[in-house]
């Protein structure tokens, strides 16, 4: 095993060294850029909902249609940022692998070891750059971490508004009349709202499910991201 470390690690000298460690910062730095970004999307998913919750309450005879429209915005922001957290995951990634690595080594005073191979990821990566997750499961991280609170809220906002306005619900047949919209009947409505909640929860799952499996099969040397 000692052979094979040496072989598969090269010996980095000072120069070489402090150039990782200078390459190290600039990678933290575009992280943290793209990480703004993203907060900078939610953001704006959070600020539209707040004008559709302020138009559809405003009145009781306010119409809970800015509650939908607001959700193909909220989706726009998602993708838009579902994109944005794969090129962030890149940055991250390279981070974290050169602390790992790298750094943690260096530092530790026990039996801790450079993983073999680690600078050969490193520089493919460099060499051949790609995103280290698809959109799917950027899109359910991105779920899971912010927009299903987003999603809770609107969706809470839009059945609340129905059961209230104009005044309390007295029967659920109301229920259905006043989510129509135009020629559009409320059962239709309400099936496509249960749909749009129910792809999103799915989404989220089945990205959960690829982050546990890909926790449990990634070893030292297999990749980043």
């Amino acid at each position: 095993m000692a052979g094979e470390t040496t072989d598969q690690r090269k010996k980095l000298d000072a120069a070489e060294t402090g150039a990782l460690a200078h390459l190290y910062r600039g990678e933290v730095y575009r992280s943290t850029i793209w990480r703004t970004r993203l907060d900078t999307t939610t953001n704006w998913a959070v600020v539209t909902l707040g004008i559709a919750l302020s138009i559809a309450f405003s009145a009781p005879e306010a119409s809970p249609l800015p509650l939908i429209l607001v959700g193909v915005l909220i989706f726009f922001f998602l993708m838009l940022e579902a994109r944005r957290y794969r090129y962030f995951n890149v940055w991250r990634a390279r981070c974290r692998w050169m602390e790992v690595h790298f750094f943690a080594p260096m530092l530790h005073d026990g039996d801790l070891h450079m993983e073999d191979g680690w600078q050969k990821v490193l520089a493919e990566d460099y060499w051949k750059p790609r995103y280290h997750v698809s959109m799917a499961v950027a899109i359910g991280r991105r779920v899971r971490r912010s927009y299903f609170w987003i999603l809770l809220i609107q969706s809470g906002a839009y059945i609340g508004k129905l059961l209230v306005h104009p005044e309390p619900l007295t029967k659920a047949s109301q229920l259905i009349d006043r989510a129509a919209i135009g020629p559009v009947g409320g059962q239709y409505v309400l099936g496509l709202g249960a749909l749009y909640c129910v792809t999103w929860g799915t989404i989220a799952l089945l990205s959960w499910n690829d982050d546990k499996n890909r926790a449990k099969t990634r070893s030292a040397s297999s990749g980043m991201g």
